[in-house]
């Protein structure tokens, strides 16, 4: 048997901590001395602190790691926590890169070498494409991102099952999802000139806009939050307000090339108030 201290000292945690994992639950002592209230463990405890400390450091919570020690198969659910803390923490990585890339646009802003051009307000002319539409979490890079690849590959296969090739350039455009946290994301070609219905996709046609606020971005995709954020700070500086879903524009934005050659509009209907 070990004194808390002792048993503390082997698990490298603090004599608070095991109190605390027993005040919970978690840990509780093998004895527990009827006259002076001393705790105890056993050497077969160690092995249960060290799955502890273990899961703590990758940042489990404590209730997950209650599930793992207390499951008959002990084995199935601590790859289950394992596998879905990777997921998280893939997650957590992707969204602290675009964080990053943000910071450094911001710099290169700052320095007079940023990947933006000005604002500039115009009007746009009515068109008709070929759509299709998911929904994504939430605004951001790290939640619409992930739906582009999957939403294009529907769209070319549904264009090119019926016969006919994808027409530049992309455009894709956002809206919110009404009482909902998630963002609609629509992503289309350029219709046929008379535009031919089929499976797979929808023929949308897209108002004329009277005055539209446009930020040309250059460069790769997780960059472009920063431009977004940059043409949102303009269009409240020059006095304007948003009246319609935002959309981009993928002007220059060929496969065999590097994302950080493209060229791609970022446009935002607004009118003055």
């Amino acid at each position: 048997m070990y004194t808390i201290g002792e048993f503390a000292a082997l698990g490298r945690v603090s004599v608070r901590m095991l109190r605390h994992y027993d005040a919970i639950g978690l840990l509780q002592p093998a004895r527990v001395d009827d006259r002076t209230g001393y705790r105890h463990y056993s050497a077969a405890q160690l092995g249960t602190l060290v799955r502890i400390v273990e899961l703590r450091e990758i940042g489990c919570g404590l209730d997950e790691i209650g599930a793992v020690i207390s499951a008959p198969d002990e084995h199935a659910v601590l790859r289950e926590v394992l596998v879905r803390r990777r997921v998280e923490l893939e997650a957590s990585i992707e969204a602290d890169r675009s964080r990053i890339e943000r910071i450094a646009e911001r710099l290169r802003r700052l320095e007079g070498e940023g990947t933006m051009s000005e604002v500039e307000y115009r009007s746009l002319e009515a068109a008709t494409v070929y759509a299709v539409e998911g929904r994504a979490p939430g605004m951001g890079p790290e939640n619409v991102g992930p739906m582009i690849d999957p939403l294009l590959g529907r769209l070319i296969g549904a264009i090119e099952g019926a016969g006919r090739s994808p027409i530049e350039p992309g455009v894709f455009w956002y809206e919110a999802v009404p009482d909902s946290e998630e963002l609609a994301v629509h992503v289309s070609f350029t219709a046929d000139t008379p535009a031919q219905p089929a499976d797979g996709y929808e023929v949308v046609s897209l108002p004329a806009v009277e005055t539209a606020a446009v930020l040309e971005h250059r460069g790769d995709m997780p960059s472009i939050g920063g431009s977004w954020m940059a043409l949102m700070g303009q269009i409240a500086e020059d006095g304007y307000r948003i009246v319609g879903p935002t959309r981009e524009v993928y002007v220059h934005a060929p496969d065999d090339r590097p994302q950080s050659e493209w060229v791609t509009e970022l446009i935002a209907p607004v009118e003055k108030g």
